[in-house]
């Protein structure tokens, strides 16, 4: 049983986004510090996390992992995706992949890791993604290096495969669309969009009671079409349209989670666009195909449905939301 939405303007607005009425434009420009992009995502979309801050590690500082596995995880492991999803994964010979792309100029040195600051969490009532899998993505990233003091990985929470939120969503230990869930830890409602900035980005601002920016929905075929959605959409706080130097955080959804299977919920209730408001944060929220005869469920492709290449900076989602970021990070013209 969900609870009920509070719509705010902002929500009400983001709303009609989803409309086919509601036409795309070009994705604006901004005043962007580039050292402080950041990415994070659940399920498909927390192994993407991981695929792309190990990729570009040279421009990410940081990432926020739900219910995702390590690295090329299909590929190094015996049973593949089923290992990947249910099985025990080996998270060093994730990092050792990660050091041999590296080592061929195929992504960014794995070395850049170690200064990351990074956010893993598993639910215990997950039945999709098993523990054991995220077990391996904290083993992956303390063989690339990244010090123990920097990996936040919150394991005992009754949850199910979703993503956390304080008051919107399922019940804590649900499976089940939207994948947005609301949990109570230590006596005090959950907020994992919170705790995954503050993980990476250090202490913030307490965020706004309800977001006060704007929803843009941009056309992402400039960017690269192949394995991603006609349209992505971008969260910006007053304060970036104002000019003022904001970070990029990217956000992928999971598995189901696109605007074609739960509409405008996870860009306007997973409780992201409330932080970005009072500590200067784009949200960027890129879109997987949903059309794709190999990806029915509009997963983010962590196994190869893309081709061979899917887990490097040649990727073809890969590369397309770097140029996204490479684009956002440009000053706008006049």
């Amino acid at each position: 049983m969900l609870r009920i939405r509070t719509i705010t303007v902002a929500a009400a607005f983001a709303a009609t986004l989803s409309g086919a009425a509601f036409a795309a434009e070009p994705l604006p420009r901004f005043n962007v510090d580039r050292s402080q992009t950041s990415v994070s995502g659940l399920s498909s979309g927390a192994f993407m996390a991981v695929q792309f801050h190990t990729a570009y590690s040279a421009d990410i500082m940081g990432a926020g992992v739900v219910a995702g596995g390590p690295y090329n995880c299909v590929y190094v492991n015996l049973g593949g995706i089923a290992t990947c999803m249910q099985g025990v994964p080996i998270g060093s010979a994730s990092a050792a992949a990660a050091e041999g792309f590296a080592t061929l100029g195929e992504i960014d040195s794995v070395d850049n890791l170690k200064h990351s600051r990074v956010y893993i969490f598993s639910g215990t009532k997950d039945t999709v993604v098993a523990q054991s899998v995220v077990d391996a993505t904290y083993s992956y990233y303390e063989a690339v290096g990244v010090p123990k003091s920097q990996i936040q990985y919150v394991s005992t929470v009754p949850a199910g495969h979703a993503f956390i939120t304080p008051s919107w969503g399922g019940k804590c230990g649900e499976n089940a669309s939207p994948f947005i869930n609301h949990c109570t830890v230590d006596g005090a409602a959950y907020d994992q969009a919170g705790a995954i900035l503050t993980q990476i980005y250090g202490p913030l601002n307490a965020p706004a009671g309800a977001p006060a920016g704007r929803f843009v929905k941009f056309d992402q075929k400039p960017f690269g079409d192949f394995g991603m959605g006609d349209n992505g959409l971008l969260y910006v706080p007053p304060s970036c349209d104002h000019g003022a130097t904001c970070r990029i955080h990217v956000v992928f959804h999971g598995c189901k989670q696109t605007p074609q299977d739960i509409g405008d919920q996870y860009y306007t209730d997973t409780g992201y666009n409330r932080w970005a408001d009072t500590n200067r944060i784009l949200v960027l929220y890129p879109q997987a195909a949903a059309d794709l005869p190999d990806n029915p469920e509009h997963c983010w492709d962590w196994w190869g449905y893309t081709g061979l290449g899917f887990n490097v900076k040649g990727a073809p989602q890969m590369s397309a939301v770097k140029k996204m970021i490479d684009h956002l990070a440009r000053p706008p013209v006049g």
